[in-house]
């Protein structure tokens, strides 16, 4: 299975390869063994709305390989416009897996992202869990954009076969679309924002039944008030009104 041969759906200006997580897997299993790099994003309501404001996060999420619905409300989207995703493929649950993964199949992941003590921490946790033959190394995001090109050479030269960015949008995006070439020999490369605090217990992740039920914004929101009302009340009810619009479009498009 390629990339190209993968159905998407299409919808708010953003294309979304139709995969369920097992598939996504199988996927990206495949691209380490032929050490063929594979870039991969994934949206939420908040990146689709940023995305219509934004021309470079759009591009750098729309030139990935590989797009999965990292939202609950993406994938109702999807069923309210008549093309309906499988499933959400969550990029923490993602990580999670591919975590498991690289102890089970000799993978060695570089960490990007956060600060240093978290992202110390989540190193320290997974080489604990996983053994520390799956870390190929670590650095903290924080740093100048003239130092961007000398990090991901550090990158590229730890012979990793997977490396997360957890820095926020639209940062990681457009720092994995800039310097997609000199990571090249990283076989898997994904952005996963937030993960990092996740795993370190920074913050915590809503309980199965408030991620079922789409509210893991709600219960992230309740952690970060200050921080998260704009991007959540505001951002949603504008997805949501896009939504509508390309409904309605639809509608009178027929």
């Amino acid at each position: 299975m390629s990339e190209k041969s993968i159905a998407t759906v299409e919808f708010l200006r953003t294309k979304i390869h139709n995969l369920t997580m097992a598939e996504t897997l199988a996927l990206i299993d495949r691209h380490i063994k032929e050490r063929k790099p594979l870039h991969h994003v994934v949206v939420n309501a908040a990146k689709i709305v940023a995305m219509h404001s934004n021309e470079k996060l759009r591009q750098a999420v729309n030139s990935a390989d590989l797009i999965n619905a990292d939202g609950q409300a993406v994938v109702w989207a999807s069923k309210i416009l008549g093309n309906p995703l499988k499933e959400r493929v969550a990029g923490i649950d993602l990580m999670q897996n591919l975590v498991k993964r690289a102890k089970e199949k000799g993978y060695k992941i570089f960490f990007l992202g956060a600060r240093e003590e978290v992202v110390k921490k989540v190193v320290d946790i997974y080489a604990e869990q996983y053994g520390k033959k799956i870390i190929a190394g670590y650095r903290n995001g924080y740093f100048n954009e003239d130092e961007e090109e000398k990090i991901a050479r550090q990158i590229a030269d730890s012979n990793a076969d997977i490396l997360f960015v957890a820095i926020s949008s639209p940062k990681k995006e457009i720092f994995l679309e800039k310097h997609k070439k000199t990571l090249k020999k990283i076989p898997f490369i994904m952005g996963v924002g937030g993960s990092f605090d996740v795993v370190s217990g920074k913050i915590k992740r809503a309980p199965q039944w408030m991620q079922k039920a789409g509210l893991e914004w709600f219960y992230r929101l309740l952690q970060e008030p200050r921080r998260m009302w704009k991007r959540y009340l505001v951002g949603n009810t504008k997805f949501i009104a896009l939504v509508l619009k390309e409904k309605l479009s639809k509608i009178l498009g027929k």
